[in-house]
């Protein structure tokens, strides 16, 4: 019978099995950010440990760096990036601090340095680490306590995954958009969904994505409670890494390994454990509603109502979630008005994302008594944002485009946070209580959507305006 890509990547990587039924996985590149590592660091030293594969280690500052000159730094913060300065620099790793020119979103970086490549195991404190799937890569995110095993031993005893194919036949329609795929999907599976799997990404529509629309999808899988997104390597993928080669200087020749990397995909007669189906035609703008991104709706669509759940106590849990955003049974989305727009974040903080919202802003302004922040998500994202003149276009449009890069207001771990019962359109991956601010409230949207709101201060798309 055959195999699909994640057995493959895995069978590939067992060391050997062990006594409960899990693998000892061998880790191709382990990386690192400032929140989760100090203990694991701590950990190491008191076992009087070292890092088995520092070359094989890359860390870098993302969370809790300020993205705003002159921004009062929460010392919290400062204090963990000088922890793993520090840490860093005992253990010889390499790190990407604040200021330097690499430095962004861990999620962002690794693929701009051309560091992910097919069929590589990558892993990280971090659960957004699926991103990295979108290369033939199989990526996820690891505890605290897995995070000494990983830098002890450079492999990690895990369980192997389930695998669930999400078929996405068709093409999306003009205006829709890799985020708005993913927000379907979860709506559609749940965020409980894909626990326990692998999600592998396939179909015509998955194809005909770019390289950065598959990121953004591969980042959302986690929102589905899966380990990890994947897509097989092709054309796209192949040019993606030239381009990054030829970027950073490199003449990389690619014959060896080409052939290898397009057999990271799956056998036609391989088996999946479960599989799902969408049909991308039916996909538009989307708009999340709730507290989880599973509650989310089309733009034209409503608040739901008692007569949308079978269940009571999903009812029950909806009203827990209209209650929290200040929404009403019905509710037409449009008719939101938010008061911040927050462009950025592992999910949509790249340059496709930018040029996106920089084409709804040309010509137009933010709305009155609206603020948009527009962070990128690496240096390297600002850089080319900056030579390609966007950065006039978000000044010229009232937006506030960041001299830092960083996960910013995604996860309200730097100074830029919502205040009690502030509404905003984010193209961040999570909209749970509090996530960007204690009492905020946030709405799950693509980046053009969330361009279009912040011109006209409630929920739109650039075609209406």
């Amino acid at each position: 019978m055959g195999r699909t890509l994640a057995e493959k990547i895995w069978s590939n990587h067992v060391v050997r099995p062990l006594d409960d039924g899990a693998d000892l996985l061998y880790v191709d590149l382990h990386v690192l950010h400032e929140v989760n590592t100090p203990r694991a660091f701590d950990d190491l030293r008191a076992s009087g440990r070292t890092v088995r594969r520092p070359d094989r280690t890359l860390a870098v500052e993302d969370h809790n760096t300020p993205t705003r000159d002159g921004a009062l730094e929460d010392l919290a913060g400062r204090r963990q990036r000088e922890l793993i300065r520090a840490n860093c620099a005992e253990f010889d790793i390499q790190l990407h601090r604040l200021g330097d020119a690499d430095q962004g979103i861990v999620h962002v970086i690794v693929p701009e340095l051309g560091l992910a490549r097919p069929g590589m195991t990558i892993v990280c404190c971090d659960s957004h680490t699926s991103t990295l799937g979108a290369l033939g890569v199989l990526a996820f995110g690891i505890g605290t306590g897995q995070v000494e095993h990983v830098l002890a031993t450079q492999t990690l005893p895990v369980h192997r995954p389930k695998d669930l194919a999400v078929e996405v036949s068709g093409v999306l329609p003009d205006g829709a958009t890799a985020k708005d795929l993913a927000l379907a999907l979860i709506a559609q599976i749940g965020t409980g969904g894909g626990q326990g799997s692998v999600i592998e990404y396939r179909g015509e529509a998955i194809r005909r994505l770019s390289m950065e629309g598959r990121m953004t999808l591969c980042n959302m899988s986690i929102e589905a409670g899966s380990r990890a997104g994947l897509v097989a390597a092709d054309d796209v993928t192949i040019d993606y890494l030239r381009s990054r080669v030829t970027a950073l200087g490199g003449d990389e020749d690619f014959s060896a390994t080409e052939a290898r990397w397009r057999e990271m995909r799956s056998d036609d007669d391989a088996r999946f454990d479960d599989v799902v189906h969408i049909d991308a035609a039916h996909v538009g703008p989307r708009v999340s509603w709730g507290t989880n991104p599973a509650q989310n709706l089309l733009i034209d669509g409503r608040v739901p109502t008692r007569a949308d759940f079978a269940a009571g106590e999903d009812w029950a849990s909806a009203e827990r979630s209209m209650d929290y955003m200040g929404l009403r049974p019905g509710q037409a989305v449009r008719d939101l008005e938010v008061s911040t727009v927050f462009l950025g974040s592992c999910t949509n903080g790249r340059i496709e994302d930018l040029r996106e919202a920089a084409s709804v802003l040309e010509g137009r302004r933010v709305a009155e008594g609206v603020r948009m922040l527009i962070v990128p998500g690496s240096a390297a994202v600002r850089r080319q944002a900056v030579s390609e003149g966007l950065d006039k276009v978000f000044d010229t449009a009232g937006a506030d485009f960041r001299a830092g890069a960083g996960c910013s207001m995604c996860c309200a771990l730097n100074e830029d946070r919502l205040a009690p019962g502030e509404r905003a359109a984010s193209t961040s991956n999570r909209n749970f209580e509090g996530r960007q601010g204690k009492q905020s409230r946030t709405h799950l949207v693509s980046p053009r959507v969330a361009a279009a709101t912040a011109v006209s201060g409630r929920f739109t798309t650039p075609e209406d305006l």
